[in-house]
């Protein structure tokens, strides 16, 4: 008979977590997403084995959608399987998020935004994954089509419903952001959290929406921190076989790594073996500097990408030197 799994005593002692805006939720400053590696098509005692190695570390946030997988909503079969056997006991500890406004099944009501749409795809979330509730739903994207007091009035429903805890939006710009937290707010169901995708390739982010998501007292959690593996020391000397690249191609195409922006990763690698630190951990400290940012949602596909991540937690800040240094390198 396989053993009952028993988190690590110690996952405690090291303080990582900060609080979400102006909320009284603490998330930890590294969280994990499953967007990858967790369908189907992947080894389940692999993504087991990361789930386990993540909240022995401390990360107590655990990041899903509906439609992760391949194939839509295995991500969130698999994570159910892997919860009744391991994280049943340590629900109350566990901050468990998803989403929904990507295409999840046929028809006109299984995506982007409406009511209909939010409300059926988290009833069927919370089936897949064996839980009552989730402690944050998002919208996963912005919906023009859909009024924006229909979207984030479905947000507030399901809040009261108990469904979930608290709610978010992904991918809103600056202005649809403080729109949606304007509405939820007269609504009394606060906007918690943006989750937009940021690295030092994607900054969007810089150009009005922090500012607004400091207005509002929103906290933000960042995905492709690494731009898709890019900010890592994987492809410092070429693609190897077993890459995302190789693999499958969808998020990360071979047109992506060119010469010029490899050039810059190299350099910034050197920056990082500077500060005793690998490549991830050199990117993750970069956005954390930014206090708006609650946490950095990574990806991975083996435990020991986990354990990498977490060390970027135990350097120092970067210091305005090392901040003109990469600054340099990335206008270059």
């Amino acid at each position: 008979m396989e053993p009952f799994y028993q988190a690590n005593s110690g996952r405690y002692d090291q303080d990582i977590y900060q609080y979400c805006g102006k909320s009284g939720l603490k998330l930890p400053k590294i969280s994990l997403g499953l967007w990858h590696n967790f369908g189907d098509v992947d080894a389940m005692d692999t993504a087991r084995q990361m789930l386990r190695t993540a909240f022995d570390m401390g990360i107590t946030h655990f990041d899903l959608a509906n439609n992760y997988g391949p194939p839509y909503g295995s991500a969130e079969e698999n994570f159910g399987k892997i919860f009744k056997k391991d994280f049943q006991p340590y629900r109350d500890e566990l901050i468990l998020s998803t989403k929904a406004g990507w295409d999840m099944w046929p028809g006109p009501y299984g995506d982007l935004g409406s009511r209909k749409y939010l409300i059926a795809s988290l009833d069927q979330s919370l089936k897949r994954m064996g839980v009552p509730y989730v402690d944050i739903f998002y919208h996963h994207r912005p919906d023009p089509q859909t009024p924006l007091e229909e979207s984030m009035g479905a947000l507030d429903s399901i809040v009261r419903s108990g469904k979930a805890l608290y709610v978010g939006i992904s991918s809103y710009n600056a202005e649809e952001t403080r729109k949606a937290a304007e509405i939820l707010r007269t609504l009394g169901t606060p906007c918690l959290i943006h989750q937009p995708s940021y690295n030092m390739f994607d900054r969007w982010v810089e150009d009005g929406l922090l500012d607004v998501l400091k207005e509002q007292g929103m906290g933000a959690i960042v995905f492709s921190p690494l731009a898709q593996g890019i900010l890592t020391d994987k492809y410092l000397s070429g693609v190897p076989a077993d890459s995302r690249v190789k693999r499958s191609g969808i998020y990360l195409k071979d047109q992506d790594l060119t010469e010029e922006k490899l050039k810059k990763v190299r350099a910034l690698n050197e920056l990082a073996r500077k500060r005793g630190q690998s490549m991830a951990q050199f990117a993750i400290s970069w956005i954390l500097r930014q206090p708006v940012i609650t946490s950095v949602l990574i990806g991975a596909s083996k435990p020991g990408q986990i354990v990498d991540a977490m060390g970027s937690l135990k350097a120092s800040t970067l210091d305005e030197h090392e901040m003109e240094q990469i600054e340099g390198i990335l206008n270059s």
